[in-house]
């Protein structure tokens, strides 16, 4: 047996030196179209509560053609809050598949928010109204502002955003953040915002109905973010039956998506459109909706991609991974 085999440890601080939006971005879509083409697998989700008060999953997935193998753990512990922790946590492994050992570790949390974002961002490129002005996002933390950040990447007529809080105060971080670039208003009601708004985002952690059905105006789009896992929602009863639905996994949109409060609802996956598989025709009055669970193909195509910046720069920690 090889006895100098190693395995490359990236960390939070390394990460955040390699990650690059545009990268990011073509990393996300070359997963979601290696997902319609067949070619990239997503295996079977794992998501579990902890007697900790946490949760837990992995996500895990192949591209054989390319010798991609890998996983992330992650999860949500909102205890972390008290540590002065960030709630979500991830780590990504990488597998050699012709023998199983492992080649890279990487801290997944910025990867996790920035893979998140790409999509997002992607979503809105292909489905809102390239004219779009006014956005709604509910949310000012983490996942709420790296979905701005590639919206206003994505869609460069943005102008104004109203943003809602879960405690229902200003967010002073969130404001210094985008002001320089937006007219940024803080609202305490959801109807009236998602009223004034051609696109929604919702970021929050999916503890309920955010709006009323009749608040939605023909022709808005709705990226949502914040429901992954069963029993978690964001969207009022109704909305999707009146709307053009995509999703990023069908599978899984109805096992913890939007879509397990109406499996029945038509959908597309948003890789068969960016491989040309499907043609997106939008009348301006559709409501359209992405709904987002994160597959593990953006976790592992964005995670390569920063292996071989890694190995090509010298970044990073080679330990002995003898066997």
């Amino acid at each position: 047996m090889p006895n100098n085999a190693h395995l490359l440890l990236l960390g939070r601080d390394q990460i955040d030196a390699l990650l690059a939006p545009d990268d990011v971005l073509a990393a996300v879509r070359e997963a979601f179209v290696l997902h319609s083409q067949g070619e990239g697998r997503v295996f079977p989700l794992v998501r579990e509560k902890l007697a900790t008060g946490g949760m837990f999953g992995i996500k895990s997935g192949d591209v054989s053609a390319q010798s991609l193998l890998g996983f992330k753990a992650a999860g949500f512990w909102p205890g972390n809050r008290a540590l002065g922790g960030e709630p979500h946590q991830a780590t990504i492994m990488l597998i050699d598949p012709a023998t199983g050992r492992p080649t890279c570790l990487i801290d997944g949390n910025a990867i996790t928010t920035e893979r998140t974002g790409a999509a997002g961002g992607l979503g809105l490129q292909e489905l809102a109204r390239p004219d779009s002005r006014t956005v709604c996002v509910f949310g000012a933390g983490v996942q709420a502002r790296v979905q701005l950040r590639f919206a206003l990447k994505v869609l460069p007529a943005l102008r104004e955003v109203h943003y809602l809080t879960a405690n229902g105060q200003p967010n002073a971080s969130f404001e210094a953040t985008f002001k320089s670039r937006l007219t940024v208003s803080h609202c305490t009601g959801g109807n009236a915002a998602v009223a004034a708004s051609e696109v929604v985002i919702t970021a929050t952690t999916g503890g309920g109905s955010l709006f009323d059905l009749e608040a939605v105006r023909p022709g808005t789009h709705l990226n949502c973010v914040g429901t992954d896992t069963k029993g978690k929602r964001e969207l009022p009863a109704g909305l999707l039956a009146h709307a053009r639905v995509w999703v990023d996994d069908k599978a899984q949109s109805l096992q913890i998506g939007e879509l397990q409060w109406a499996p029945g609802t038509p959908c597309t996956e948003i890789g068969d459109v960016l491989s040309g598989k499907a043609v997106v025709r939008r009348a301006a009055t559709d409501i359209t909706v992405f709904d987002m669970t994160g597959i593990a193909l953006q976790d592992l195509t964005v995670a390569r991609m920063l292996q071989t910046r890694a190995t090509a720069s010298g970044t990073g920690q080679n330990i002995a991974w003898p066997w």
